[in-house]
């Protein structure tokens, strides 16, 4: 029975601490646009720069691919 005496208290000081917490994260606009980052992520990026899409470079040759007709 003693033991309510300590966590009645206890129980109401964190239910009226979470109900603090949960107004001001309602007052702080935390919750008014709840749309928005649930398409976000469906929408692609746009690239920074635009600029042309750069050409391969030539690679150069091995010494392996000199020697194409030579088997051993």
């Amino acid at each position: 029975m003693s033991v309510l005496f300590i966590a009645l208290p206890l129980a109401l000081l964190l239910g009226g601490g979470g109900m603090i917490a949960c107004i001001l994260c309602i007052r702080s606009g935390q919750y008014e646009d709840l749309d928005t980052p649930a398409v976000r992520i469906l929408v692609d990026d746009q690239p920074e720069e635009t600029s042309p899409p750069k050409e391969p470079r030539p690679q150069a040759r091995s010494s392996a691919d000199q020697t194409e007709g030579f088997t051993l």
